[in-house]
């Protein structure tokens, strides 16, 4: 009897354990985020990589990303204009706008400098590619590509990849918790599910010896591991380390915009 008792008791705790895990898990939805964090105005970051964890840092960025609140046709909206820039010149733009209260994408133009451009109004159901209007009768296999995903997207709850840095922001933050966000980067594959896991806290020592305590989030994929570090006060982006392949890249939120 007492093995018995035993048996049953450590399956209801594997049982437990699993639901619990289910229970923190969660498939995001329009009325799971909060957009009121996200507050107007430009906020950049350092970006670049390091071939090994104690090499020189080499291929700086600095990204510029600048939010606004506004009126976009006849709706409740908020843009997200970015400009990527090397230490020579701009090389990458895109204005981005999203529903204000879901963050779901209305319309996109971007610009890679001298390489590609696109546009997609989900409002219009419109999408170009190098000033070229997608159509289902597209047969090269990137127009294709770009088309199926924009017709997928139209018709399901997604959040735009490329807006990763205010898309983390808004979600709902718990220790232990596994969010499955349906991301969707405009112009590329297929809207999938990704998954994010909270999977501890840290701190941040800022300026003036300033503590920030953070969530770390988390996201791995082949050969790829990507941690966020996420304010937990005010839910910025602060810090991304990434590794894949033994290299690295990071993205550094300054702490002040010029």
């Amino acid at each position: 009897m007492k093995v018995c008792s035993l048996l049953a008791g450590i399956a209801i705790c594997l049982a437990s354990s699993r639901a619990v895990a289910q229970q923190d898990t969660v498939k995001i939805s329009s009325d799971m985020i909060n957009t009121k964090v996200l507050k107007n105005g430009t906020h950049r970051y350092l970006v670049y990589f390091k071939l090994g964890k104690d090499s020189s840092r080499i291929n700086y960025q600095l990204w510029s990303r600048t939010i606004d609140h506004l009126d976009y046709q006849g709706r409740k909206a908020i843009s997200v204009t970015q400009e990527w820039e090397d230490n020579t010149k701009i090389v990458h733009k895109v204005y981005s706008v999203c529903d204000e209260k879901t963050f779901a994408p209305l319309y996109q133009k971007s610009e890679w400098i001298g390489r590609l451009n696109s546009t997609f109004n989900f409002l219009t159901k419109e999408g170009y590619v190098n000033d070229t209007l997608l159509t289902s009768a597209d047969t090269a296999r990137t127009k294709k590509q770009a088309y199926d995903g924009f017709q997928k997207a139209m018709n399901e709850y997604v959040l735009n990849w490329h807006l990763d840095l205010e898309v983390f922001p808004i979600l709902p933050y718990k220790q232990g918790r596994t969010f499955l966000v349906n991301f969707y980067d405009p112009g590329f594959s297929s809207p999938a599910f990704q998954a994010y896991t909270v999977s501890g806290s840290a701190t941040l020592t800022g300026y003036d010896n300033q503590e920030i305590e953070c969530w770390l989030l988390t996201h791995t994929s082949r050969n790829n591991t990507e941690t966020f570090w996420i304010s937990k006060k005010t839910r910025e982006v602060l810090k991304l380390e990434q590794v894949f392949g033994g290299r690295f890249r990071y993205k550094i939120k300054l702490g002040f915009s010029m």
